[in-house]
């Protein structure tokens, strides 16, 4: 018994040790998570809005008037306006580098593991994998994907410049030839205990279909000045850099917020498993003494 009563009491330590290391992180994530939300937020109005212009300008035509041309700098506008057939395809993928974020890599892999099915059948010769993270790299390292380029040790809150090294790298082998047209994919942060997949197309810009009467009227009030390609060039970079960073910080978001509740739960399970085994320690401890008091008045009554 008194064997069995130290098992127990180790467990409960060893238990309450565990509880203070999650909470700590269940902490950490939520002051990242504080951080990060405010500024995803605010650049979602930012990159929306940059979205909209080019929208109204692929509704305008403009594109239409910029020369074909190739040149070294892979953001010119001249190379990601290249629209060629669609022979591969890109896929931009964001994952954590670390583990401990419950279901946020699972939801990630598992859609793109049905997109590659539904779309392609499982032909890797079709599609190449742009990896950002750790566990996605690693996972279709695992399975025989072709990964185009890989990126790992994204900051928990990013910055700009961060990502123009990335843009960069994507555009030129974009611009060689190693694939027709990018998607790029994430987890959507929606709020505090739900994130969702999202797919974006990233390049061609191809023409909206949902157009609406409003857009139409604005897109063809457009002055192109002092000529379509200066104007574009100045304004498709900021668009494609718009559209990863924003996509970054909405998926470190999602990560955070999901690292958050995975360390609460698991804080929450620390908590009960140490009332259970104080609960069983203490009926193991009382039977014990229980024992000892009737081994005492036997021994008493013996010697009278």
């Amino acid at each position: 018994m008194a064997e069995s009563l130290m098992d127990i009491k180790r467990r409960i330590t060893s238990t309450q040790k565990t509880g203070q290391i999650t909470r700590a992180m269940q902490m950490v994530s939520g002051a990242k998570l504080s951080r990060i939300e405010k500024q995803s937020v605010a650049y979602q109005l930012y990159a929306n809005k940059v979205k909209d212009i080019v929208r109204h300008l692929t509704l305008g035509n403009v594109f239409k008037d910029v020369p074909s041309g190739n040149t070294a700098d892979p953001l010119s506008v001249n190379n990601i306006l290249q629209v060629r057939d669609v022979k591969k395809s890109a896929y931009v993928v964001l994952t954590s580098d670390r583990g401990l974020v419950g279901g946020y890599n699972s939801n990630i892999l598992k859609a793109m593991m049905d997109i590659f099915k539904k779309k392609y059948n499982n032909d890797k010769s079709k599609f190449t994998i742009i990896s950002l993270g750790n566990t996605g790299t690693e996972f279709f390292k695992a399975r025989g994907y072709d990964i185009a380029y890989e990126y790992r040790g994204l900051p928990d809150v990013p910055a700009v410049e961060d990502i123009t090294p990335i843009v960069k790298s994507v555009l030129q082998l974009y611009q060689a030839g190693s694939f027709d047209e990018i998607f790029i994919c994430h987890n959507h942060h929606v709020n505090s205990l739900v994130s969702r997949f999202t797919e974006e197309k990233l390049l061609p810009l191809d023409a909206p279909e949902d157009v609406t009467l409003e857009e139409e009227h604005i897109a063809s009030e457009y002055i192109k000045d002092p000529d379509p390609e200066t104007v574009l060039s100045a304004i498709v970079p900021q668009y494609i850099e718009s559209i990863v960073f924003g996509a970054m910080m909405d998926a470190k978001t999602a990560e955070h917020a999901a690292s958050v509740t995975a360390m609460k739960s698991a804080t929450d399970n620390a908590d009960d498993l140490i009332s259970s085994l104080s609960l069983h320690y203490n009926r193991a401890r009382q039977a014990q003494i229980t024992t000892e008091i009737t081994e005492i008045v036997g021994g008493a009554a013996a010697l009278e």
